[in-house]
């Protein structure tokens, strides 16, 4: 009986101390994401990144520049995954052989954003391009990214839709800085820009702009997760870049990216 109890009583413990295990770690724990600063500013990353690693064992670098400066990094094999938010720049990184694999991760959308004042007039815009018309012929100040990154090339995106080329123009301010200081920016000028939703979101208790167009299927934003191709940088860390996209894109990531508000407002939204 006393042998039977101390059986009982070991394999009770060892099932105790495998239950309590950590992750194991991997041959190679870190791994550098090149990201966008959507999904740094917003607070996404450090809501999910803590849980990711504690499952698999991996240190995340983030690095976070802007989708245009993020997919740079992965041509150059200086990341070992990228998540941003450009399709046509995401499509051009896999055409030439930078990425290995592509996902869809999530989308929101873009909006445009202005004084309370309104001098130009954007109450009445009835689409995003109408609206960004009506800066050009008012001469309102506007202050775009001006970095390449995915905000900025879908602003460009809608310039060119409403028939206006404003670089060059007094009243077009190019920053090359992230989002939230471009917030900053135009709030403090008392201007316009167009901003990813989950950074306002993240903002606007700072600012006194507010959303003035909203809405326009041209302002869909998705964002995608590629790892970088080993076949062309045998030193990316693979393993973990496809460890942490089976992440983001399966049952846990999409938990947790449908669960992540900000003030009780979804940031984020998944693909069916």
């Amino acid at each position: 009986m006393k042998r039977l109890s101390a059986l009982v009583l070991a394999l009770a413990l060892s099932g105790l101390a495998f239950a309590q295990a950590p992750a194991a770690v991997p041959a190679n724990p870190r791994l550098k994401l090149a990201t966008t600063t959507s999904t740094e500013q917003s607070g996404l990353l450090a809501y999910m990144l803590p849980v990711f690693e504690k499952e698999s064992g991996y240190k995340v670098e983030v690095i976070a520049v802007g989708t245009g400066a993020s997919l740079k990094i992965g041509e150059k094999g200086d990341c070992d995954v990228v998540l941003v938010h450009a399709r046509a720049l995401e499509d051009a990184f896999m055409a030439a052989g930078f990425g290995a694999d592509r996902k869809d991760v999530m989308y929101n959308d873009f909006i445009v954003l202005g004084p309370a004042s309104d001098p130009a007039g954007l109450a009445k815009a009835k689409s995003a391009t109408e609206a960004l018309s009506l800066i050009a012929k008012s001469g309102a100040s506007f202050v775009s990214r001006g970095d390449k990154s995915g905000t900025h090339v879908k602003e460009l995106e809608v310039w060119k839709a409403a028939g206006v080329s404003p670089v060059g123009a007094a009243w077009y301010k190019e920053a090359g800085q992230g989002m939230s200081q471009v917030i900053v920016m135009a709030d403090q000028m008392q201007g316009y820009t167009i901003a990813d939703r989950a950074t306002w979101l993240a903002m606007k208790d700072k600012s006194k702009l507010r959303i003035l167009s909203q809405g326009d299927p041209v302002l869909f934003n998705p964002y995608g997760v590629i790892t970088v191709n080993p076949a062309k940088w045998p030193t990316a860390n693979y393993a973990g870049a496809k460890a942490l996209m089976e992440f983001m894109t399966g049952p846990k990531g999409r938990e947790l990216i449908s669960a992540y508000k900000i003030s009780g407002e979804q940031c984020f939204y998944l693909y069916k």
